[in-house]
């Protein structure tokens, strides 16, 4: 018998875990489908071009998109302590004040504005840099500069500042719009997921267990009341039970899955697989937002991006620097540089988010150019209007749910979509590179029209890896979770992850997992 169980070990969980053992008194497990964080990869900044794909995701791919092309595209999912933190690529964002005060305004959030938020984002931070207003010191995250940036990330800040964007040296402060380098999570060049800033202090505890290789498969509820989880371990099944509270977090996409084999959903869907019905809730699994990014790739005319170390003698030698003297390739994150702008010319807030590595083909899926020079850029439309949905596709809980993210299904993330790439191109046209580029190797000088942009977009765009919303936080008919992250229809169960959020923040989606699990945090204790 546990107090509290907590379902996913991700970034959420790992906060979770550590915050709530912090009460001595209170008795904590978490439960991690995935295995122990040993990868070395996962620890070297440069591993992120190794984790988007492999044994460390769950494999999953979308639903054929009908808006692009009926292509069934990769959707990287973490299976691993840390979760998407452990994986992905470090950048540390937090998105715009709007996007908190629509979720306390607009969405029925209360107690979710920018102001009520930004204690929980400065009390996980450990900035290495800033300590103004808006950054925290001394917290389990470690966020850094970059220690030894790229020329060519360099040169992508100076052609962005041709553009006409300004220089920001801080995407998380007063303003967001411009460009610069990305502070990422990362502490003594290395990776700082929420499973090394959270949990390998708290490991020690006596009061909490960590449990990997549990894949759970329902949320037991009796009397409508969570009361404990089941679970498969080395083949057998297994329960556990909690006295206080049983808490999802499981990500946006396996958080639905869950509580929908647990008999909270849609009725209607649950019934036709044979599912008894705990608690009809409608908004479980829709409302489904990620960011669907578009890459542009160019090829240098010299080795002057990370490219080059794919060659062994020069492996070798970043291999050397960093153990020597923890700097060059293999403490960078690769995708160093970053801007944020307006595709919509009457936007007031950023609606653009750019990305800039400083090679080719550095993720699952991406090409690369044949002499083994490049540099990528992406681009993404940051408040999708477009709404999917995650449903079971048996009651079978080892069978993967059906992903569809519904891209491009509203035409203004696809009008948007194209002002990003045309934005891309004028950047890479800059002066600035103009002595390092040999030419466009995609999407290449046939994409002149809007139509081709708009063909070029359907054929090549892809997700960005930030899915949320599909148990959105609020207090209307679709709303799962109350302001407090409480399910509706079920005591002692709350959802504490990026699926709570109502619409998708202006940013990579970590930081404000992490934001939300701090929070939550609070509000368990507060009862507790």
């Amino acid at each position: 018998m546990y107090d509290y169980i907590i379902v996913g070990g991700g970034s959420s969980g790992c906060v979770l875990a550590s915050r709530l053992s912090e009460m001595t008194d209170a008795k904590v497990l978490l439960l991690e489908a995935g295995p122990r964080d040993r990868n070395p990869y996962i620890h070297i900044p440069v591993g992120f071009f190794k984790m988007t794909g492999g044994p460390l995701t769950w494999g999953l791919t979308t639903a054929p998109q009908r808006h692009v092309n009926n292509r069934e595209i990769p959707f990287a999912q973490a299976r691993v302590i840390g979760g998407g933190g452990s994986i992905n690529a470090e950048v540390f964002t937090r998105g715009a004040r709007e996007d908190y005060d629509r979720w306390a305004e607009a969405e029925g959030c209360s107690g979710w504005t920018y102001d009520e938020v930004m204690p929980y984002f400065k009390k996980s931070e450990d900035n290495d840099t800033l300590a103004d207003g808006y950054h925290g010191v001394g917290g389990p995250l470690g966020v850094s500069n970059p220690i030894s940036p790229n020329r060519m990330s360099k040169v992508f800040v100076q052609a962005c500042q041709q553009a006409g964007l300004p220089y920001n040296p801080d995407f998380n402060g007063k303003k967001q719009d411009g460009c610069g380098l990305y502070q990422t999570t990362t502490r003594g060049a290395k990776r700082c997921s929420a499973a090394v800033g959270y949990l390998n202090d708290a490991r020690q505890r006596r009061n909490l267990d960590i449990w990997d290789g549990c894949v759970s498969t329902r949320i037991l509820i009796e009397n409508g009341r969570a009361v404990g989880v089941e679970f498969q371990r080395k083949g057998k099944v297994e329960q556990v039970r909690a006295s206080q509270e049983v808490i999802v977090a499981s990500g946006a996409i396996g958080s639905p899955k869950l509580l929908m084999l647990s008999g909270v959903g849609p009725a209607d869907h649950l019934r036709s697989l044979g599912i008894d019905v705990h608690a009809d809730l409608a908004g479980v699994g829709q409302n489904l937002q990620d960011h669907f990014g578009t890459d542009v790739i160019y090829e240098l005319n010299g080795q002057y991006s990370f490219d080059k170390y794919a060659k062994p003698h020069w492996m070798l030698w970043a291999g050397l620097e960093y153990l020597l003297f923890k700097k060059g390739p293999v403490a960078s994150n690769i995708v160093e540089g970053g801007a944020f702008w307006y595709a919509d010319k009457s936007s007031d807030t950023v609606d653009t988010q750019f990305h800039f590595l400083s090679g080719a083909g550095v993720e699952e899926g991406i090409p690369d150019v044949q002499s083994g020079a490049g540099v990528t850029m992406n681009s993404y439309f940051l408040r999708p209007r477009s709404r999917g949905a995650v449903s079971l596709n048996s009651a079978d809980p080892s069978d993967s749910p059906i992903v569809d993210p519904n891209y491009l299904a509203d035409p203004y993330d696809l009008r948007m979509s194209v002002e990003g790439v045309k934005q891309m191109r004028e950047i890479m046209a800059q002066s600035a590179f103009s002595k390092y580029i040999r030419g466009e190797h995609m999407p290449g000088g046939h994409v002149r029209t809007d139509k081709d942009y708009e063909n070029y977009i359907r054929q090549y765009g892809r997700t960005c890896y930030h899915p949320v919303g599909t148990c959105k936080m609020g207090l209307d008919d679709m709303s799962v979770v109350d302001p407090e992250l409480r399910v509706r229809g079920v005591e002692g169960l709350r959802v504490v992850d990026s699926s709570v959020m109502p619409s998708l923040v202006s940013s990579n989606t970590n930081a404000p997992t992490i934001m939300i699990a701090e929070k939550a945090s609070d509000l368990i204790r507060s009862s507790f």
